[in-house]
Order: structure tokens, then C-alpha cells, then sequence
């Protein structure tokens, strides 16, 4: 009986190592196949929702006027627009500080039966220009060299 040679068994592990990692890849992608959260805007959610239940997120502008605040205190309704479609949205909880109307947000969730979008966490986006509380009355300058200096 003849021995395998010792370049044979490199290979053989090498191939058994590659089909190892291929399978975990494999696994891994399998198990995450429902943890994705896909990123929609009203224009795009109101032309191809997605399927009921499914842990989306929605992002657009809080359209003034809609924001209303339930009898339970804690359940908000409003609606969430991009100058092209608008997509009504229920949130129950605490919501951000920089959370108003006229303001960006992104409301991660599920569609709802009725076709209302139900957020379970709500992020606030602010604009461009938005300083902290902090570094408002600083310089230009200041708030450069305060940001270089926190990198």
C-alpha cells in the first residue's frame, strides 16, 4: 500500500479548508437572509411595498401638519413624504429629540395590514447646517480644530 504524498495531502487539506469556508459563507448568508433591512422612500415604497410584515426602513420628510399625538400620549401618527409619494406612519414610544415636522427621519419597521407603515424605533436626521449646543457660539475655526482634535 503506497503512501499519499506529502504534496497530495496539502492539497487535499487545502480543498477541505476552501470547502469549509465556502459552507460558513454559506451558512452565515443563510442565516442573515431575513436580518436585512432594506432602505425605502415614500415614491418607492407606494409603488412596490414591501410584503406585509417584513423589517423595512423608510425615510423621507416629516410633512408638516401631520404629526398627531394619540390619546395614550405615547402612539404618534404622522406622514412621511419625498415631494413625490407620502406614506402614513404610526410610531408608539419615545421619540427622538430633533424629531418634528419639516424635519428628516428615518422610521425603521413593518407595513401594516391597512397599509399603514407601524415604526418600532425612529431616527432624526438633522440638516447640513446643524451645530451642537456645545459649539454653537465657536468660531469656524474653533469647530474645526475641536473636530480634528476628537479624530
Amino acid at each position: 500500500m503506497s503512501a499519499i504524498k506529502a504534496k497530495h495531502q496539502r492539497l487535499v487539506l487545502v480543498l477541505i479548508a476552501l470547502a469549509a469556508l465556502i459552507g460558513a459563507g454559506l451558512l452565515a448568508a443563510w442565516a442573515l437572509r431575513n436580518q436585512a433591512s432594506y432602505f425605502y422612500v415614500p415614491s418607492e415604497f407606494a409603488a412596490k411595498p414591501p410584503e406585509l410584515g417584513r423589517a423595512v426602513r423608510l425615510g423621507g420628510m416629516v410633512e408638516g401638519g401631520s404629526l398627531k399625538t394619540e390619546a395614550d400620549g405615547v402612539t404618534i401618527r404622522f406622514v412621511v413624504g419625498d415631494g413625490k409619494a407620502r406614506v402614513p406612519v404610526t410610531f408608539k414610544g419615545i421619540v427622538p429629540d430633533l424629531f418634528k415636522e419639516g424635519s428628516g427621519v428615518v422610521a425603521e419597521g413593518k407595513l401594516g395590514p391597512n397599509g399603514t407603515f407601524v415604526a418600532d424605533n425612529l431616527l432624526a436626521k438633522h440638516d447640513e447646517k446643524y451645530v451642537p449646543r456645545e459649539m454653537k457660539d465657536m468660531t469656524a475655526a474653533q469647530v474645526k480644530q475641536t473636530v480634528a482634535e476628537t479624530k
